[in-house]
């Protein structure tokens, strides 16, 4: 099922994606090795508390290829967020298959399990105190991390690096300034050039924007996006804010505890030799032939316990099942 939502003349976000790719097949050493860089494949997630089973993700699927910039939205409870403890390393899955790269998260040591959290991903956390030490100057929390992997060189390498990577998300002015004597956005920021300091090949975001207004968000996912563009790096944004699906190329929508629904948007030339970027909302199709329509589908038809389904030449209708014996005799 395929509805086109809306377009918009944004040619930049193409371009800055199509730069991306390039980046990411130079990081994969090739083309043959974009695909798949994040693959989960009927994940299952299940906490026990009390005696009490709680099923967070139940069964999802989802691919990432190499050099994707994807936000993950969904409400409270979605199962989004154990998502990203998943992949980031945080977490252990119950069942299924979750890999990154060449590493199976489910079946990793205790030491390699690090070993994949400090060599292989970037974290940042919603909150802003807990990506920054407050006692260190901007440069200086972008440099710890390289010190502590013994990574980049010498002292001046370092430091080089870490200006140059403030620079790239806009706030290089910020470098010998503490948090504290930054505004949230900057320190937002601040945190995307911390999260890439050991050229990471993916960036986790867990709701980088939730306590940022509007305009400020805007310039922090401006700043992933370059990080996305320049670096290769394959960025994953979790977020309650569908308003982000104009940020991005991709979104996908998860409700409880699967995927559910995705956004595309693809650039199209214009009649007037331009470009722009229409957006098409997809629902997802499990291996096993499972779609969930969307709620607002579901309640406009008043859809429940049954459906119709009739196979057309290049479609399938879905419609209201009977009415049950008891609607009838009303």
């Amino acid at each position: 099922m395929t509805t086109t939502a809306s377009t918009a003349a944004v040619p930049d976000l193409a371009a800055l994606q199509r730069q991306a790719a390039r980046r990411a097949a130079e990081r994969a050493g090739g083309e043959d090795r974009l695909r798949g860089h994040i693959v989960c494949d009927g994940l299952v997630r299940i906490f026990k508390t009390e005696g009490v089973e709680v099923v967070a993700l139940q069964g999802l699927d989802l691919v990432i290829d190499r050099g994707e910039l994807v936000a993950i939205v969904g409400a409270s409870g979605s199962g989004k967020s154990t998502l990203l403890n998943i992949l980031s390393g945080l977490d252990t899955p119950t069942a299924g298959i979750a890999r990154v790269a060449d590493y199976d998260l489910l079946a990793l040591s205790h030491k390699k399990r690090l070993a994949y959290r400090r060599e292989m991903v970037g974290f940042i956390w919603q909150q802003t105190g807990r990506n920054l030490l407050p006692y260190l100057s901007a440069v200086e929390n972008v440099e710890l991390p390289m010190k502590l992997a013994g990574r980049h060189g010498g002292r001046r390498e370092r430091r080089e690096r870490a200006r140059r990577l403030l620079d790239l998300v806009g706030v290089g002015y910020c470098a010998d300034r503490r948090p504290g004597q930054m505004s949230g956005g900057e320190q937002q920021r601040c945190a995307v050039a911390v999260a890439v300091a050991n050229d990471p090949e993916i960036l986790f975001a867990d709701e980088p924007t939730g306590e940022l207004d509007e305009a400020t968000g805007a310039e922090v996912f401006a700043a992933l996006r370059t990080i996305n563009a320049e670096l290769g790096v394959t960025i994953v944004v979790v977020t309650h804010d569908h308003a982000v699906a104009g940020q991005v190329r991709r979104t996908v929508a998860i409700r409880d505890g699967r995927t559910a629904s995705e956004v595309r948007r693809t650039a199209r030339a214009t009649a007037d030799g331009g470009t722009e970027l229409v957006s098409e909302e997809y629902a997802v199709l499990d291996r096993t032939g499972r779609m969930q329509l969307p709620a607002p589908f579901v309640e406009a038809l008043s859809l429940r316990d049954r459906v119709r389904l009739n196979l057309e030449p290049d479609h399938v209708e879905v419609r209201p099942g009977d009415r049950t014996h008891a609607e009838e005799s009303e």
